[in-house]
């Protein structure tokens, strides 16, 4: 099996990941002993995001000093070259991690003239390394994926966040029909599973978080041939609209059941805050 080659940005998006993610390791099982305590893992947890994401940063910036950033924890940062910055989330899958579940993982972005152009999510517990770059596809360690093949959301295994179960149109009766929901507890991880065909379609309706939280995921699902778009095919899923990935038939239906607007998912979210 030929072995995929990773382009340079790629190279330096993967080894930030992979340190990060040994870094939060040796911190998970120190999570794992803290939880049967009374006082618990919350405070540890937190200073091992902050810890990651400050790797990170490191890296990044001392390979490409000239780049910003948009990170999860410290907020977003103007580079020398304003047409490219990274999209960091250095822990996602917290209250996984904070509870002791193996499931979460880094994710980093790379943004250019404001459209995203790579990607890398990094599970170092199962060591699945997810990376994709604008037009040389998506992969999953050396294996390149792509999304999966069924074409009716009865038959589909989705993806679903909290604020999501409320807006699909006729979710009960899918249910009833076959459709798996699941919610895993880590955005990132979900669309890495979408691109590569384990999970069928992926849906959150109000992206609370931020760019961070989709990034990477969204390049991954559209090199694997994929869609990721919001609920009305544009680009609105980094200022509190929604998300939807699958393949493209997949994609349609579930958009379209999408109640949802973003505008009012961006007014729900600000009411809430």
């Amino acid at each position: 099996m030929a072995v995929a080659r990773r382009s340079a940005h790629i190279n330096v998006m993967v080894d930030a990941a992979e340190k990060a993610g040994r870094s939060l390791v040796r911190d998970f099982g120190e999570v794992e002993q803290l939880q049967v305590s009374r006082k618990g893992p919350g405070n540890f947890v937190s200073t091992a995001d902050h810890k990651a994401e400050k790797l990170i940063r490191e890296l990044l910036l001392k390979a490409r000093p000239k780049y910003g950033f948009l990170m999860e924890e410290s907020g977003e940062t103007k580079g020398e070259d304003p047409s490219c910055r990274w999209v960091v989330d250095p822990l996602d899958g917290t209250m996984n991690f904070l509870h002791g579940i193996p499931h979460w993982c880094v994710s980093i972005a790379l943004e250019k003239d404001g459209e995203l152009v790579a990607g890398v999510i990094y599970d170092p517990i199962k060591d699945e390394l997810f990376w994709a770059e604008k037009g040389l596809g998506a992969f999953m360690n050396n294996r390149r994926l792509q999304v999966s093949g069924r074409t009716s959301l009865s038959e589909a295994a989705i993806a679903l966040h909290h604020a999501a179960y409320d807006s699909i149109e006729g979710l009960s009766t899918l249910v009833k029909s076959g459709t798996i929901i699941r919610n895993m507890g880590s955005t990132c991880l979900d669309l890495a599973y979408v691109a590569a065909g384990r999970l069928d379609a992926f849906c959150k309706s109000h992206i609370s978080g931020g760019l961070w939280d989709v990034a990477a995921g969204i390049v991954l699902v559209r090199e694997a041939r994929g869609m990721a778009t919001d609920a009305k095919m544009g680009k609105n899923f980094n200022t509190g609209g929604s998300l939807v990935a699958a393949n493209s038939t997949l994609h349609k239906d579930l958009a379209a059941r999408v109640k949802t607007t973003d505008t009012g998912a961006k007014k729900a979210g600000a009411a809430a805050s």
